[in-house]
């Protein structure tokens, strides 16, 4: 599957040619329920090219469409859903995502990318990592309120201590004598150091795994770490860990105790009071800027302010679309449907400016958002 993070950091979504689809559905994981999603599947699909041929010829369409004929008749690929699918498409380009978080049907063509859920997954104060490790390996997963999978480890962060240490891991010494007389078990016991060198190179383990982690998964995504692992192990962790992203509580068994969605449970329980926290503080910062007159919830004045780069900070509604698009010169905006092969989401194309010109965006449950519109922002000047 293609890697949505390192993705949407390239910046892969931004300025291909139009036309550009965007299709999202929710999947399942199991049978008999998974079913039903290629069919519903086809069904969008046969949206997008109804769509399409309003404005472009039959064999530009075909052409269009094909790779996603392809991903329907995949049978693999159906069996191994998550609990949503996000499919990107233009004449370069053809990304497929699995998705831990439902998402609605929606199948969109227009001049940019629809990238909404994209942004809510990537930048949703809901989302975390695991790390489960002991002095031998370590595990990695990928998680948020209601669903945790285990993620493959970037290229570069070792799995084992022997990935780590190689050749200069520390060899067993252990000797064998016999204590109380014939017929006693002999006792297996290690030299006065071997304790201390078992310690060095779990630190060193430790180490190199805090070094991989934090440049190749905590910076990369911004999400909370929680660890996972006996109570010595996260003293010892976090004793040399240079982690901006950990959290100070943890989970104080190794992930192998305990099933997935019991580990789940006890980091939600972890990361949930930051969650919250974080939400507040986007809602007062939005209050307080806007009594300084540097806040507003005008969709007019922010898609203005968008274009013109001032927008510090974007709040974003989770579940509006409000179907529109925006002049990337004057900022003038003009409702239309989304039916329409050149009509996106409003929301989204504002998240998709922000992000462009170096602002923030936040996407926030309804019932959090501290206006009405589906949309607030907080201007830099």
């Amino acid at each position: 599957m293609d890697a949505l993070e390192k993705d949407f950091t390239a910046g892969l979504f931004h300025s291909k040619e139009p036309p550009c689809l965007s299709l999202y559905q929710p999947t399942h994981r199991f049978h008999p329920e998974n079913r039903q999603d290629p069919i519903r599947f086809k069904n969008l699909v046969k949206e997008m090219s109804e769509s399409l041929l309003q404005k472009y010829p039959s064999c530009d369409v075909s052409a269009l469409v094909k790779p996603f004929a392809a991903l329907s008749d995949d049978v693999g690929f159906w069996k191994n859903t998550l609990d949503g699918l996000a499919v990107l498409a233009s004449a370069d380009l053809f990304r497929v995502y699995r998705l831990q978080h439902p998402v609605k049907e929606l199948a969109i063509v227009a001049d940019t990318f629809h990238i909404k859920p994209l942004i809510r997954i990537l930048q949703s104060a809901g989302g975390y990592q695991v790390l489960g490790l002991d002095r031998q390996k370590i595990m990695l997963f990928k998680g948020n309120r209601d669903a945790l999978d285990e993620i493959e480890l970037a290229p570069g962060v070792p799995r084992t201590i022997t990935d780590a240490l190689g050749e200069e891991l520390t060899p067993p010494h252990l000797t064998v004598a016999s204590y109380g007389g014939v017929g006693k078990s002999a006792m297996v016991h290690g030299h006065g150091s071997k304790k201390d060198e078992v310690e060095l190179d779990a630190e060193r383990f430790f180490r190199a795994v805090d070094r991989a982690i934090l440049e190749h998964h905590s910076r990369p995504t911004n999400l909370p770490l929680v660890l996972a692992a006996l109570p010595e192990h996260l003293a010892l962790f976090r004793k040399i860990s240079h982690n901006p992203f950990l959290v100070s509580g943890g989970v104080d068994l190794h992930p192998d105790s305990l099933s997935v969605e019991e580990l789940r449970r006890r980091a939600w329980e972890v990361v949930e009071p930051q969650y919250l926290a974080r939400l507040d503080g986007l809602v007062e910062e939005f209050g307080a800027a806007s009594a300084r007159g540097l806040g507003t919830g005008e969709r007019a004045r922010i898609a203005e302010a968008a274009v013109a780069g001032r927008i510090e900070t974007l709040l974003i509604d989770a579940d509006r679309v409000i179907p529109g698009r925006i002049n990337h010169d004057t900022g003038e905006i003009t409702y239309d449907d989304l039916a329409h092969p050149e009509t996106d989401d409003l929301l989204d194309e504002l998240g998709e400016l922000v992000l462009q010109r170096s602002g923030k965006v936040a996407i926030v449950p309804t019932e959090r958002m501290p206006t009405q519109t589906g949309v607030a922002a907080i201007f830099r000047y």
